[in-house]
């Protein structure tokens, strides 16, 4: 498995709905809080560009937020881009 991580902030219901989906597929994921990691945010927008919340990074690539998730998933494509 590639690694997913998962950018979220605290009470962000769309971060709390794109982890459960991850669980749901059964992909492992890491979390970065950034209401906890505030030198996370600077990765992140580094990163992505983005400042928005959940943004999933696929192997350092950007997926998006919580609607790329989805509509990866049901596509038929999150666990073909997340599979080693």
């Amino acid at each position: 498995m590639k690694n997913v991580t998962v950018y979220t902030t605290d009470r962000c219901s769309m971060c709390a709905s794109a982890k459960a989906l991850l669980e749901r597929r059964g992909l492992d994921y890491e979390e970065v809080n950034l209401s906890r990691d505030p030198d996370g945010r600077a990765e992140l927008q580094r990163l992505t560009g983005m400042l928005s919340f959940p943004q999933i990074m696929i192997d350092g690539q950007s997926l998006g937020g919580f609607t790329e998730l989805v509509a990866a998933d049901r596509a038929g494509l999150l666990l073909e881009l997340a599979a080693a």
